[in-house]
């Protein structure tokens, strides 16, 4: 079979649609299917990892640039599967590219191309007193109809998408399942470099890590947590992990100096040193504004390490994450709970390897990246079926 998989951005582009596109293109290659990656860059084409085939052809995606994308995917043998990553904020346009839609329309209905989405992000939510944000979330709903009337397959990375997109079909019979989105992190094995991390970061201490990419919305509620366990006497060393690190650092430690000295950053890392740094954590704290949900990579991550996760339950948060046991989970907002859910967890090591034991569990068995693949090219699994939605 020959895939096309289309992209907002992809390696060496940073971000977690890129970080994914590429997981998905690598596993579906190695299961034997000929896969071509088409999205924005430098003009031209390359072999990528495992023998994907990379078109950096999109451009900006303006109408010339998908009038000569069509015309080379045109020459492959119909019906071509194009796999669409879809944020709607990802393809140009300030967000607002309807004619990026009209094509997939256009190829679905005119060139007889089968098109499945995978849905990352439905659309922007309207809001009181914000008229551009309004003026687009309306827009996004239009390009939603019409992305939706050039499929009957969507994937949606959590449950809560399909009733956001439902209405949108305008009573056409479409298939929504649920596809979470897996760590795009392969774990390093490298015991002498997690030990030169701890000596540097955590000395005799027990430590604490925070991966992301340091929002408001999320940072909001992390600074409470680090604040008050300063304040009860119980914060050990704590590591920040990912782009914009060191700037929240700096930020946080002008408005809290007590935290001086307890908190460390590492700005951007490598895929590597990302996956070292995150095996020499005790356990990871992860508080989300929305809740955790399985679209949450960073959450990913910790678990496919098998740390213990302290993180929130919110409007987006799905059952299993309370039914496993595999983490623990406060309301969004409740910093006292997380702080005594992380102070229990620091005193008690039992607890700690129970916790970290019970997600790399969890992982395995829900959300590894065979199951997408696998899912993806329609492979009877236990798993699959348990995530699919009608």
């Amino acid at each position: 079979m020959i895939r096309h998989l289309i992209t907002c951005e992809y390696s060496p582009q940073t971000g977690g649609v890129s970080d994914y596109s590429g997981l998905v293109a690598v596993g579906l290659r190695e299961r034997g299917e000929e896969v071509h990656v088409w999205c924005p860059g430098r003009a031209g084409d390359e072999a990528g990892e495992a023998g994907v085939v990379v078109h950096r052809a999109l451009g900006s995606f303006s109408p010339s640039d998908l009038v000569r994308v069509g015309r080379r995917l045109d020459p492959f043998p119909a019906p071509r599967h194009l796999l669409i990553q879809w944020v709607p904020h990802g393809y140009g346009y300030r967000s607002m590219n309807i004619g990026f839609c009209l094509w997939l329309l256009h190829r679905s209905l005119i060139r007889g191309d089968r098109i499945e989405l995978m849905v990352h992000e439905p659309y922007l939510a309207f809001e009181r007193s914000a008229l551009w944000q309004n003026a687009a979330a309306l827009v996004h709903r239009l390009m939603t109809m019409i992305i939706l009337a050039s499929t009957r397959m969507v994937w949606i990375s959590i449950p809560r998408w399909e009733a956001c997109l439902r209405p949108y079909t305008l009573g056409r019979r479409i298939r929504f399942r649920w596809l979470p989105i897996p760590s795009n992190v392969r774990i390093a094995d490298q015991a002498g470099p997690i030990q030169v991390i701890r000596r540097k970061y955590a000395q005799d201490s027990l430590l604490i890590g925070h991966f992301g990419t340091f929002g408001s919305a999320i940072v909001s509620l992390l600074e409470p947590v680090l604040v008050s366990l300063t304040d009860r006497g119980s914060l050990p060393k704590v590591l920040l992990m990912g782009q914009g690190s060191q700037k929240f650092l700096g930020e946080l430690v002008a408005r809290r100096p007590q935290l001086a000295g307890k908190v460390c950053a590492t700005g951007t890392l490598t895929e590597t040193e990302l996956s070292v740094h995150i095996a020499a954590c005790d356990l990871l704290v992860q508080p989300y504004p929305d809740g955790v949900s399985t679209r949450r990579g960073s959450t990913m991550v910790g678990l496919a390490h098998g740390k213990p996760v302290v993180t929130t339950s919110g409007h987006l948060t799905e059952p299993l994450w309370q039914d496993s046991g595999a983490v623990r989970i406060a309301p969004v907002g409740d910093t006292i709970r997380l702080v005594e859910m992380i102070e229990q967890l620091l005193g008690d090591s039992k607890s700690r390897v129970r916790l970290g034991e019970a997600a790399r569990q969890l992982y395995e068995q829900r959300f590894d990246i065979s199951h997408t693949i696998g899912a993806l090219r329609g492979e009877p699994s236990q798993t699959v079926q348990n995530a699919c939605v009608s």
